[in-house]
């Protein structure tokens, strides 16, 4: 079953990528302008989803044009339609994650946009290996266990360090000198400008939970690993497996056991999802079993915008909201 959020049930992502090619020879060949670019000269850069939006305009400042993709419906739901090829027809580069999160997807509206020119970036691969954390390694699940909702091994949500999120911003930095040389020194000092807040921002962070001691947590989905790591949290357990896709009881009794054994008193949840789902089944069973002031803490992976909020400083915004949290919930 698809996720359900603010626009109601969805359809499964992988159905429309085939909808889409099926019709991939139609979209970009005969199709009128939707003049959605301004007539201006410089760089124009789509974006999958807001996170990504936020680094590049970022670099981009007057210099390039960055438009985003994904709003409502985040890359692991996303639905694509021939508009957001045609979004790609004049585009000059399409940044995405990459780590088999939205590779697909960008693949299908590459060759839908009939733009043969447009160069598709995978952040993700930018990444030295050591910074990318391998799931099919986890001690969390038995070698078996078909957990991953992406055709990659790593976990592709990197945009939750800021330490990940520097290297990307720096990738996509050399893209935009490359494609548009005279304006190099702007992207060079925006970049740097950027960087620095994001310094900041993972500094401001560690501070906040600096003296918690209770540091252990079960996240929603399988996305706060880099995050984790930043922070010096422990991941002990995961709620959904695949994002939307509800454990089963025998799996709720294991986390339940799990989080009894290791004394974890946080469940992870996000806005995304309602909050009538396992996870506050898990919370009840531990408050129950009388663990010690059991939590759920809402934690935001980014992944959708409500277009209207989609500002510059999104990223820092939410970032800093989840820090916030999880600061008023530790001990």
């Amino acid at each position: 079953m698809s996720r359900r959020n603010r626009l109601g049930w969805r359809v499964p992502a992988v159905a429309v990528v085939v909808a889409i090619a099926a019709v991939v020879p139609f979209v970009g060949i005969g199709c009128s302008s939707d003049n959605q670019w301004p007539d201006r000269p410089g760089p124009k850069v789509v974006v999958s989803f807001a996170p990504l939006y936020c680094f590049a305009v970022n670099v981009a400042g007057d210099d390039a044009v960055v438009k985003d993709m994904m709003t409502s419906a985040g890359p692991h739901h996303f639905n694509p339609t021939d508009a957001d090829a045609r979004l790609l027809r004049k585009a000059d580069v399409f940044f995405v994650n990459g780590l088999g999160l939205d590779n697909e997807v960008a693949a299908t509206l590459k060759r839908g946009s009939g733009n043969r020119k447009l160069k598709v970036v995978e952040l993700g691969s930018k990444l030295p290996g050591d910074m990318l954390a391998d799931l099919s390694h986890d001690h969390n699940h038995g070698d078996g266990d078909d957990h991953h909702h992406h055709d990659s091994p790593f976990d592709p949500h990197i945009w939750l360090s800021p330490d990940h999120a520097v290297i990307l911003v720096q990738s996509i930095r050399d893209e935009l000198k490359a494609i548009d040389p005279d304006h190099a020194a702007g992207y060079d000092q925006r970049a740097a400008n950027y960087i620095a807040k994001l310094n900041q921002l993972k500094a401001d962070g560690v501070k906040m939970l600096a003296d918690k001691k209770d540091r252990k947590l079960v996240t929603f989905h399988e996305s706060l690993t880099y995050f984790a790591k930043t922070f010096n949290l422990d991941i002990e357990g995961v709620v959904q497996k695949k994002p939307g896709v509800e454990p089963s009881a025998g799996e709720v009794k294991q986390l339940i056991a799990l989080c009894e054994k290791e004394k974890v008193r946080l469940i992870a949840v996000e806005p995304q999802y309602t909050s009538s789902t396992s996870a506050r089944t898990i919370l009840d069973q531990l408050r129950e079993k009388q663990i010690p002031d059991p939590q759920l803490v809402e934690i935001d992976p980014l992944e959708t915008v409500i277009p209207d909020d989609l500002s510059p400083d999104w990223y820092e915004r939410k970032m800093r909201s989840n820090l916030e949290a999880l600061a008023m919930a530790m001990k």
